[in-house]
C-alpha cells in the first residue's frame, strides 16, 4: 500500500455524496478484512436513496434490516443473499439520506493462502471474484454491520481517482435494470461477468449497453 491515501475525514466526506458518484472513488481503495486479508476493490454497484432506486434495500423506507445503510458514510452494511452469500456493501450518501455501494469484486494483495479459507478448487483471480466470494475472502460477518471502515482504518481510498474506468448496468437486478451504475476497472481480470436479472445464465458484457467514462 504504498501509493497515498486520503485521510479518514477526507474519505468520508468523498463518500458523502450520492452512491452512483461515490461508487467511482471507491474503485482502487483497499479494503482490509477483521484478520488481515486485503483486497484493491476493482469492481462496484451503487444503490440509491428511499424512493429513488427500486432495486436499493432501502427503496421503500427504513427497516430493522437495512438500518446500517442510513449510518454514516463509509461504514458497513452487510446482508446475506440468497440466505448463503455474505456480501459488503460501503454506505454511500448525501446527509440526510440513505444508499451504498455492493463491492462485486476485489484483488488480493495479502497472503492467497489466508485468503483461501479452504478453498483450494479456486484459482487466485477468482479469490474475491463476485460479492459472495469476495465476503468469504474478507471474513466479515453479519454481526459487522455498521462498522466504522474508515475510522478504524479498515478502509483506505487512493488520493488518485482512478482513470481507466468502465460502466454499465447492475447484475442480476429486476427493478431499474437499465441504470448504468455498475463501475469497473478496465482490464481487471476479476470483474465479473454481466448477468441479467431474474435468469440465471451468465452473459458476456454487452458493449451496447456499456461504456467507459
Amino acid at each position: 500500500m504504498s501509493e497515498p491515501v486520503l485521510s479518514p475525514s477526507e474519505a468520508a466526506v468523498a463518500l458523502a455524496q450520492p452512491s452512483d458518484r461515490a461508487a467511482r472513488r471507491l474503485l482502487g481503495a483497499y479494503l482490509r478484512g477483521p484478520d488481515e486479508v486485503v483486497v484493491t476493490i476493482v469492481e462496484v454497484e451503487a444503490y440509491g436513496g428511499p424512493g429513488t432506486d427500486p432495486a436499493s434495500h432501502v427503496y421503500r423506507g427504513r427497516t430493522d434490516r437495512n438500518q446500517a445503510m442510513f449510518g454514516e458514510p463509509g461504514s458497513l452494511y452487510v446482508y446475506k443473499s440468497y440466505g448463503i452469500h455474505t456480501c459488503l456493501n460501503v454506505v454511500s450518501h448525501e446527509p440526510g439520506s440513505a444508499g451504498g455501494v455492493l463491492i462485486r469484486a476485489g484483488r488480493v494483495q495479502t497472503s492467497v493462502d489466508d485468503a483461501r479459507r479452504g478453498r483450494d478448487h479456486l484459482s487466485e483471480v477468482k479469490l474475491a471474484s463476485g460479492p459472495g466470494r469476495l465476503g468469504t475472502t474478507l471474513g466479515y460477518h453479519l454481526s459487522d454491520g455498521g462498522l466504522e471502515l474508515l475510522k478504524s482504518g479498515l478502509l483506505r481510498l487512493s488520493r488518485l481517482p482512478v482513470n481507466d474506468v468502465e460502466v454499465g448496468p447492475r447484475v442480476g437486478v429486476s427493478k431499474a435494470v437499465e441504470r448504468p451504475w455498475r463501475f469497473w476497472i478496465q482490464g481487471a481480470a476479476e470483474v465479473t461477468r454481466y448477468r441479467a436479472g431474474g435468469t440465471r445464465s451468465q452473459n458476456s458484457q454487452s458493449k451496447d449497453r456499456q461504456g467507459r467514462v
